[in-house]
């Protein structure tokens, strides 16, 4: 029996956010709204989301001795995430995001990473415990590649299965992708990641892009197709819709699908089940503004499937 359902290995940031009618063009100026400062960051997101759900959840990251760094450690307090692996200290300030969200929810995002560049492999090897005690581990490439890589190595060490979101696209070694189970993609890091190397039906959709990235060597593949829910590639392709709902920001919400995914996995669901349920999270956490402050709990989720369920 574990006793972490989730540890997240990743990147923490303070994301601080403008509304904007549109996003500028190159060169161009245009007025947006308050600035406002969330807790956020893909491994931080990650972790709050699974917590949110009530999974037991761990987050190995690093932020700056700041205001930021305080911020990020409450917020992760607050949704009961054990904070024993959020590291801190030395010369260099927690991490920023800065997030554009024009009139349609969509969003562009720029980011410092500040601490995140300082989470080690030292740092993994020193986290041993959480490794040990978890049931699936997640990662996100925020943070260096060498500490992703000794992440996923800690993590097969340790019987952990491993969740990979490659964001931002980066290359990776052969022994990380064979045990990524799965690699979670949207089509914009499904083709960076196939690159030279992509398929001629590259256009043919989201089970072409599944299957030439199985062939890299992943044990399954996972594309999100936003608004359209999300394709599994376990040997054969399945694709699982999203509940309609309508989209008031999009910041956050992979995070929230990647977070509700590799929580559902560490409970024993099939991977077609786990996504089942992480596009329904996914879908929740669009409805409001934010990252953190978006993802639903439970009952939210229990309420959208019922909705889902009335509707057809």
């Amino acid at each position: 029996m574990h006793r972490l359902d989730l540890l997240v290995v990743g990147s923490a940031n303070a994301d601080l956010v403008i509304g904007v009618e549109r996003r500028p063009a190159a060169g161009e100026t245009v007025l947006g709204s308050d600035l406002a400062v969330h807790p956020g960051g893909k491994g931080a997101n990650q972790a709050a989301a699974a917590a949110r759900l009530g999974a037991r959840t761990a987050l190995l990251a690093r932020v700056g001795d700041d205001a930021h760094g305080r911020l990020l450690r409450d917020a992760q307090q607050a949704v009961g995430a054990d904070t024993t692996g959020l590291l801190h200290g030395g010369p260099s300030p927690t991490g920023v995001a800065l997030i554009t969200v024009d009139a349609a929810g969509d969003n562009s995002i720029v980011v410092s990473p500040g601490a995140n560049n300082r989470l080690t492999p030292d740092d993994v090897a020193h986290a041993e415990p959480l490794f040990d005690a978890a049931a699936v581990v997640s990662l996100q490439l925020e943070i260096p590649l060498d500490t992703v890589a000794a992440a996923v190595r800690a993590a097969t060490a340790a019987g952990s299965r491993v969740v990979l979101n490659p964001s931002p696209p980066a290359a990776l070694p052969d022994d990380v992708l064979a045990v990524c189970d799965p690699l979670v993609v949207n089509e914009h890091e499904a083709r960076r990641l196939l690159g030279d190397d992509a398929p001629e039906g590259m256009d043919g959709g989201p089970e072409v892009w599944a299957r030439a990235l199985s062939a890299r060597g992943p044990r399954s593949v996972v594309v999100t197709l936003g608004a359209e829910g999300a394709l599994v590639w376990d040997g054969e392709a399945v694709t699982v819709p999203s509940p309609e709902v309508a989209a008031v920001d999009t910041t956050g919400a992979g995070d929230a699908f990647t977070g509700a995914l590799g929580w559902r996995l560490g409970l024993g669901d099939t991977l077609v089940e786990a996504v089942g349920y992480a596009v329904r999270v996914g879908a929740a956490a669009v409805t409001k503004a934010g990252a953190q402050e978006s993802y639903p709990g439970p009952g939210e989720v229990a309420e959208l499937t019922a909705q889902e369920g009335a509707g057809r």
